[in-house]
């Protein structure tokens, strides 16, 4: 049984203490605890330098509710407190059992300790920066990298016309969400039905019809990197393949 089998009812709280990290990993949060169940409460904690400019964009796209917190003495970080204190009111209210802390600040690691005594599954997404106190106070911790900058070709005499026609395209979301789903399955597995159910988690306006398929199964088989079986009883499973990867970004097929 994969995680998400085992987690699709829970009840998930994303709360990300703006003030120490960056807007850049908000979205890779967001696609990591799809796993685990469906997010019901999403807030983003900071003073007002922090939320009114950095972090606007990202939260509203990303439908957060901006805990705008201020300081009231120079030194003072009072988010910090404001996120603790709803992260225990979310348990104790019986709305929240599972909880995703955003941040690399070791000063939440007590935080977390406190909601795993009372029952709570607690994960954290960081930067490389995050101490082992805090990686270890969590019952799992997801790594977050900084993308490499993209740096554009300009195009060349040489460079041939696009076709008036749409590509069909593959979305590198799909194997991220393959790899990570299977990344813990003993065969390295995962249910064709379960990953697009996790992919509209992620993002809910997510359909391969959009990308020029004519459904999920269609769309995987086209994948290089991704191996499509039928089982047994008749449902469809997902696996990474051995050949050549292909490339980031969404490909025209």
């Amino acid at each position: 049984m994969t995680t998400v089998e085992q987690s699709t009812d829970s009840r998930v709280a994303v709360l990300v203490d703006c003030d120490n990290t960056s807007p850049d990993i908000l979205e890779h949060a967001l696609r990591v605890v799809a796993q685990f169940g469906r997010v019901v409460l999403r807030r983003g904690y900071g003073n007002h330098s922090t939320l009114a400019t950095k972090w606007q964009e990202a939260l509203v796209r990303l439908a957060f509710t901006p805990c705008l917190q201020y300081q009231y003495a120079a030194g003072k970080n009072t988010s910090d407190i404001a996120l603790g204190l709803d992260a225990l009111e979310a348990l104790f209210d019986g709305r929240v059992d599972t909880f995703c802390l955003v941040t690399s600040d070791s000063d939440f690691a007590y935080l977390c300790r406190k909601l795993r005594e009372r029952g709570a599954t607690v994960h954290i997404v960081g930067e490389v920066k995050t101490p082992d106190a805090l990686r270890n106070a969590s019952d799992q911790f997801f790594e977050w990298m900084p993308p490499e900058p993209q740096h554009s070709v300009e195009a060349g005499p040489s460079s041939k016309a696009l076709p008036s026609a749409r590509p069909k395209l593959r979305p590198k979301s799909v194997i991220s969400a393959v790899k990570l789903l299977t990344a813990d399955t003993p065969e390295g597995r995962v249910n064709v039905a379960m990953l697009g159910s996790y992919l509209r988690r992620t993002d809910p306006a997510f359909s391969p019809q959009t990308h020029g398929h004519s459904g999920l199964l269609s769309m995987l088989k086209t994948y290089d990197l991704l191996s499509v079986r039928q089982e047994a009883g008749g449902h469809w499973t997902v696996t990474l393949s051995s050949r050549p990867e292909v490339p980031d970004g969404s490909t025209a097929l």
